[in-house]
């Protein structure tokens, strides 16, 4: 096995940590670690790993991750490849490049369609897979068409309508195809309004969210409304909100069932947004699970609901 990924991927590095390279600043070491740089690089690890018979992570942004202190027992495709260009209302970009930097982009241009993403951490392979929102804005909103790896490893574009997007989730995620790229479909705006729209999204962040702390955004996805009893509907009705289709807060749900401020080990459910889990300084991926179980558990014991994880656990 190793043989086999010096021949393929001589660059690649062994037992590198992780924890530095998510945002939940959580997690052991990968067995293998590559920097992929291009859409090349990508496929060329793809099939280093699959040759060794090994499994694969691909990593990018670190948002929406939670590793395992006991790390990867595989190849760790870290996602690198930022080469972005916008012209007339088109954004192409690759999927390592930031939202943060399309956002920027794109509003000093006068293009409306991402000023919903101000503050929204991660990357564009990352927001696409996982359909990202926010703010009553999707991905799949602007999404002309993707670039992603087949199941034979083949480099094929998927137009919006085979992405199969769907609520915080898309084909790419519910089949593991690797997003390569991304065109996204714009429109003209006053450059003065996208700018303080995105903004005023980057300062509720700051202001709502637990940001001064190590997070991996929200844990949870947000709850249809459709999904609890009629009874239960009218008792939430004052805090349902559109997300892009009625739900309920998990952040409400959870404070409902008196697990604010919740701490196990170093990690704690955030008593200023209760669907983040927060790292206080030397959290353990074993503490954040137990938080989550915690969750989930009180959660439908008073709901009857099951919460549906947002985050991606890896180990």
């Amino acid at each position: 096995m190793k043989n086999i990924i010096e021949q393929f991927l001589p660059e690649a590095r062994e037992n590198v940590s992780l924890a530095p390279l998510t945002t939940f600043r959580i997690g052991g070491p990968a067995r293998y670690f590559f920097e992929a740089r291009s859409a090349s690089d990508i496929i060329q690890a793809v099939r280093a790993a699959r040759a060794a018979g090994m499994p694969f992570f691909v990593l990018a942004g670190g948002s929406n991750v939670l590793v395992s202190e006991r790390g990867f027992p595989g190849l760790v495709i870290h996602i690198q490849n930022t080469a972005y260009e916008i012209r007339d209302t088109l954004a192409k970009a690759e999927a390592g490049v930031q939202v943060a930097t399309l956002v920027d982009e794109t509003c000093s241009r006068g293009l409306a369609g991402f000023e919903w993403a101000g503050g929204l951490p991660g990357s564009i392979g990352g927001a696409v897979r996982g359909n990202a929102g926010a703010f009553c804005g999707e991905i799949q909103d602007i999404v002309e068409s993707v670039e992603a790896l087949d199941e034979q490893g083949n480099i094929r574009t998927y137009a919006r309508d085979e992405c199969g997007f769907s609520y915080r989730s898309s084909l790419f995620k519910e089949k593991n195809r690797i997003v390569l790229s991304a065109a996204f479909r714009l429109r003209a705006g006053d450059p003065a309004l996208l700018r303080r729209a995105a903004d005023e999204h980057i300062q509720y962040r700051k202001d709502k969210h637990p940001l001064e702390y190590p997070n991996a955004g929200s844990v949870f996805k947000n709850c249809d409304v459709a999904k609890f009893s009629l009874e239960k509907q009218k008792e939430l009705a004052s805090v349902i909100k559109t997300d892009p289709f009625p739900v309920v807060p998990t952040a409400y749900l959870i404070s409902q069932v008196n697990l604010k401020g919740l701490r196990v080990g170093g990690a704690q459910i955030s008593e200023k947004h209760p669907n983040y889990m927060i790292n206080l300084g030397g959290a353990r991926a074993r503490d954040v699970l137990e938080l989550i179980e915690s969750a989930k558990k009180t959660v439908k014991e008073k709901y009857g609901l099951e919460l549906e994880k947002e985050i991606e656990y890896v180990e």
